[in-house]
């Protein structure tokens, strides 16, 4: 059999992945404030991009794409710039001049105030100025707040090093979990026993009880503090020894077991229940995220209406100024040339992400009326595939847009993955969304008897009554999903 080479032509298909689409689909599934850093980011690095929300002070020509373009091909005479730019320069110079000399230089100064010169670390009290809490950059760290406590306390070199060690090794609750004293002692050289002496000064520090090992501990040492000691020894007992049962709420296991009767065990447990599990909790605190909706849906009169939301993004615009160096310098050209290309293709993915998401919002408005007019209990099912056929798009992109968007509408703001949910069956036919079910499940449990609450079977029983065919174990995940403890830890007795 004989091999030999030759050269074949075949045409073919295929998708390539450019850089310009890469961005096109990075666009769809930012969300709104990453979305703004990007624009200030190219606003920084594209010359040829502008903001028309901060050209009010300026007097550069904003042009389009196509204008620009048309210079490109019809290059004009270096010398005719320079001097037309400097005109225009002229001109901002003297409309900045004129704006100056009306500016009211006796009002400013009346209502300018003089403070006093002062030493150096007097503060003159001044109602208009802000507080020095106020002036602070950030709160004081846990970290920071621990060892500023045992610095005052008058600790050698060698415990200031074990206490910042066993300070980093906090969690955020508070508690050494992290690291064993043995493991502390063998990572900084000292003895076990100086290890645990500078533990037991942390651990006095505020907040009290900060550096315990375990709850069981945590809880002790509050019982035990020297200003305000619980001196009754059931409560001693309990947290000893039988804080599981606590949780559980099987008093009566309790108070067998201590010889006690179940009356003193409440009291005792109102108690334990009174003292901080959480011993960092005051610092803890964690940094707001705000929400600002991409879409708004508004009812006017018998319509709603989707409008988008486009206060405090950027509206870019090619800018004319860089038309003057498109003189007989290659270089220059071929630079304005790429950066404009750039500068079209990312103003033309914006576009295109706005208008897909407005046609994804209106879309989930047509499947989700009845949650509109009525609320969450009436909200249906729906999947990625019957919005994507709605419009006429692919499911990843829907999924994309859906992604960190959210909707402001006169039940909420939502994200927009929140309207698709899987269907739970009803008895005459219909489906409900699994989250109007969870919605249901909430409001059952928050009406009921805190002495006699609902199992999850009793649940399911009560949602049977409603037409929801629903099983145990999905109303239990359910229950999970919204932070609902089950009904033995939902029992109070007192």
């Amino acid at each position: 059999m004989a091999f030999n080479m030759r050269q074949e032509l075949r045409m073919s298909q295929q998708l390539v992945m450019t850089p310009q689409l890469q961005q096109a689909i990075k666009l769809l599934q930012l969300s709104r404030m990453e979305l703004q850093d990007l624009v200030r980011s190219e606003l920084l690095e594209n010359p040829l991009l502008d903001d028309t929300q901060e050209m009010g002070t300026t007097s550069e020509e904003v042009v389009t794409s196509v204008e620009l373009q048309d210079g490109l091909d019809n290059q004009r005479e270096g010398s005719e710039e320079p001097r037309k730019t400097s005109e225009s320069t002229e001109k901002e110079v003297k409309v900045e001049d004129t704006g100056r000399d009306n500016f009211d230089w006796e009002a400013y100064l009346e209502s300018y105030s003089y403070a006093p010169a002062t030493g150096s670390g007097v503060r003159v009290e001044n109602e208009d100025m802000p507080s020095l809490e106020a002036t602070a950059t950030r709160p004081e760290t846990l970290a920071e707040h621990l060892m500023w406590q045992m610095r005052l306390s008058d600790i050698t070199g060698v415990e200031e090093e074990i206490s910042e060690f066993i300070v980093r090794s906090l969690s955020s609750a508070g508690y050494l979990r992290d690291a064993t004293v043995p493991q502390v002692a063998r990572q900084s050289g000292y003895s076990v026993l100086r290890v645990e002496e500078v533990l037991r000064k942390i651990q006095a520090l505020d907040p009290i009880s900060i550096a315990a090992r375990n709850l069981s501990e945590a809880l002790w040492i509050q019982a035990n503090h020297p200003d305000e000691p619980i001196e009754d020894p059931l409560v001693k007992g309990i947290i000893c020894k039988h804080l599981k049962n606590l949780e559980k709420r099987a008093y009566p296991v309790v108070a067998r077991d201590m010889g006690e009767p179940v009356e003193e065990v409440y009291e005792a447990a109102k108690t334990i229940m009174a003292l901080e599990p959480r011993p960092a909790r005051a610092y803890a605190s964690e940094e707001p995220q705000y929400i600002v909706p991409d879409v708004y849906i508004q009812k006017i009169g018998e319509e709603y209406v989707v409008t988008l939301n486009d206060d405090g993004l950027p509206k870019l615009k090619i800018s004319g100024f860089y038309r003057g160096a498109m003189g007989a310098n290659r270089e220059a050209k071929e630079y304005i040339s790429e950066r404009l290309r750039s500068a079209q293709w990312l103003i033309r993915s914006i576009q295109q992400r706005q208008r897909t998401i407005l046609k994804v919002a209106k879309s989930i408005l047509k499947f989700q009326q009845e949650f509109f007019d009525k609320g969450v209990e009436h909200l249906r099912p729906l999947i990625l595939k019957d919005v994507a056929e709605d419009i006429q798009m692919h499911e990843s992109t829907v999924s994309r847009v859906t992604t960190n968007k959210y909707v402001h509408t006169p039940q909420g703001i939502f994200e927009l993955k929140y309207f698709f949910n899987a269907g739970i069956s009803r008895r005459n036919g219909d489906e409900l969304a699994s989250e109007a079910v969870k919605t249901k499940i909430k409001l059952l449990i928050d009406h009921e008897d805190t002495r006699h609450p609902y199992s999850d079977q009793k649940l399911v029983e009560m949602l049977k009554k409603d037409g929801i065919d629903i099983a145990r174990r999905t109303v239990a995940k359910y229950r999970e999903q919204l932070g609902l403890l089950s009904s033995s830890k939902r029992r109070r007795l007192f």
